[in-house]
This record gives C-alpha cells, structure tokens and sequence, in this order.
C-alpha cells in the first residue's frame, strides 16, 4: 500500500507530463497552419491545461506541494518538438503522438501502482486517463489523416 507521499508523489508525475503536454502543444500550434488542425490541437490542449488544474488541486487537497514544471521528459519533449516543427506538419504531430503515448503508458502505470489505494483516487486516475485516451486518439487521428493525405494528394 502507498503511503500519502507515494501518492503525491505520482500524481506530481502525471502532472509534470501535463505541463509537458501544454508546453509542447502551444509550440506545435505556433507552426501549425491549417485551421482544422489548429482547433483540433486546441481542443486537446484545454484539456490538458483542465488536467494541469485538477492536478494541482488534488495534490494540494492531499497536503503536497504540486510541481510547477515539466522537468526532465518536458525538457526532452521541448527538443523533440523544436526539432519536429522545423520539418513540417506531419513531424509536428507525430511529435505529439509520441508525447500522448507517453502521457498514455504513465497513466496506465501508476494506476498499477495505485491498485491498492482508495478507491475514489483510483477513479479519479482513471477519468484521467479516460482523458488521455480522447486526445490521444484525436491527435492519432490527424496524424492518419496527414499522412494519407501525403500519400494522396
């Protein structure tokens, strides 16, 4: 069983990669051009910035201090996302993807971790991850459709 400071300490974790997720976001929408994709990544970051804030708060409610950046995978997540925006659309989401698939496996690994807590923690991780799962799908989905669009001009 976890102790109160493992589970701050988790929940900081998924907060760090939601940081990640925004920053990284607000950089591929300053190259991205079409409008389409553009509401379409908006979409996905008020949903990440929405996880930021629930975050914060549940750490905070538990007596923790919430992480204020993304640290180490943000700072990686910043260079492959500079380096992705330099090529074009395509690598920018892909860029994303790869982001969302991070954020996707560090949910689906602490609510191992968090199996034998309480159950209403365990819920509110797994809305989370529900959430996850919704933008990971949605930038998925443009990554298919920008790359059937290069094979089908």
């Amino acid at each position: 069983m976890l102790d109160r400071n493992d589970v701050i300490d988790e929940l900081n974790s998924f907060l760090r990669g939601e940081i990640s997720a925004c920053e990284t976001y607000r950089q591929a929408l300053d190259k991205i051009e079409s409008i389409d994709a553009r509401d379409r990544l908006q979409r996905c970051l008020s949903s990440h910035e929405a996880r930021v804030q629930r975050l914060s708060a549940k750490v905070t409610e538990l007596g923790g201090r919430a992480a204020v950046d993304s640290g180490v995978w943000g700072a990686f997540a910043k260079l492959l996302q500079s380096s992705a925006s330099l090529f074009g659309e395509r690598a920018a989401i892909a860029a994303l993807e790869e982001g969302e698939d991070h954020g996707r496996d560090d949910y689906r690994r602490g609510l191992e971790k968090l199996a034998d807590t309480d159950a209403e923690l365990r819920v509110y991780v797994e809305a989370l991850l529900a959430e996850q799962l919704q933008t990971h799908s949605i930038v998925a989905q443009m990554k298919r459709g920008v790359r059937e669009h290069h094979v089908n001009p």
